[in-house]
Order: C-alpha cells, then structure tokens, then sequence
C-alpha cells in the first residue's frame, strides 16, 4: 500500500498538517494513513496510541520551530542586532506548515497543547529579553520589548493567514514583503525615547 518507507517523522509531519487544517480532532489516524498511504499497522510501530502522536508531533514543532531556531540565530555573526533581524525575518518567513500556529493557540485548552504552548512561549519570551538586552535595554525595558515582539509575530501570522487580500504585503514573495519587514524590525529594535 505505502510508496515508500513511513518514518516516524513523517506520521508527525502528517500530524501537525492535521493540526494546522482541523486542530487535535483533525490528527485522526484513519485518516493520516490514508494521506501517508499505508496501513494503520505502520502507524502502531511507531506510535503506541494516539495521544503518543500528538505529543511527539508537538515536541517535533517545539524543537523546529524554537529550540532550533535559537540555535541558528545565536550563531549568526554580528552583533545583537543582526541576531535580532535575523530572529525576525526566519520567524516571519515562509512557514513550513501555513497556519499551525495560529491552530495550536486556538487548541490550548488540550493539556498537550497548553504544556508545549506554555513551554514554547517561555522559551521565546526568554530569548526575545535576551536580544532586546543585549541591544542595550534595562531588563525591565528589554521584558516589554520581548512582549512587543512576540505579539507582533503572533499578529503577523494571524493577519497573513486571515486577510491576505487587504494585507498582501504580509506573505513572502510579495513585492513589498521586505519593505514591511524591514519596517517592523526597525521599529522592534529601535530603543524608546527616554523619559524627560
């Protein structure tokens, strides 16, 4: 029936297009075999139950999606800055599975999904202060700027997902896609006036 070996990865990587198209009810192993095309036999050597594919797809996003990414982007020569634009325009660059993030915040409740939500999100935040400190802001200022860019993904994400016809410049490729980045990464690194 399958064309070819099915890995582990790719029950996962099949699992979180399901998560990205119909949120946890959508990873349904039927279904993800059918897609993978194989037998749900290939599913139960990799997998013992559902539930066990949920969570190592989920932890597959953590580790692509943050963890790997923080390691790149410390290695990226320059100073903070460069570091922080490239922060920046990897995480708002085209996205491996359109959509999976703005589907996993819409499935928080799921206990799963909160914990690697949770522990995604604090990861971020971490590194996030770490940069912004390291551009020179106080702590306190550098937790504030963190938020600021955190929340300007999450929105940038949501906002290229649900209304790419009056924000177009939000989708990679566009001709005024690095335009509009540049511009929001100026204004992300850029420090805030001091207080007279």
């Amino acid at each position: 029936m399958a064309k070819g070996r099915v890995t582990r990865d790719d029950w996962t990587m099949a699992a979180l297009r399901a998560l990205a198209r119909g949120g946890v009810p959508a990873v349904a192993v039927d279904v993800l075999a059918k897609e993978l095309e194989v037998s749900r036999g290939s599913f139960y050597w990799h997998f013992k139950n559902r539930e066990a594919l949920l969570v190592a797809a989920l932890e597959a996003w953590e580790q692509h999606a943050t963890t790997d990414v923080v390691a790149a982007v410390r290695a990226v020569g320059g100073g903070p800055r460069e570091r922080a634009r490239a922060l920046l325009a990897t995480a708002l660059g085209t996205e491996e599975i359109a959509g999976l993030e703005p589907a996993l915040a819409t499935q928080a409740a799921h206990p799963a999904v909160a914990e690697v939500i949770d522990r995604v999100t604090r990861a971020r935040l971490a590194f996030l202060t770490e940069l912004a400190e390291d551009i020179g802001l106080a702590p306190q200022a550098a937790r504030h700027r963190a938020l600021a860019c955190y929340a300007a993904y999450l929105g940038w994400l949501e906002l290229r997902r649900t209304s790419p016809g009056p924000a177009p410049e939000l989708t990679p490729g566009h001709p005024e896609a690095a335009a509009a980045l540049d511009h929001l990464i100026t204004l992300l690194l850029t420090p805030a006036p001091t207080a007279r």
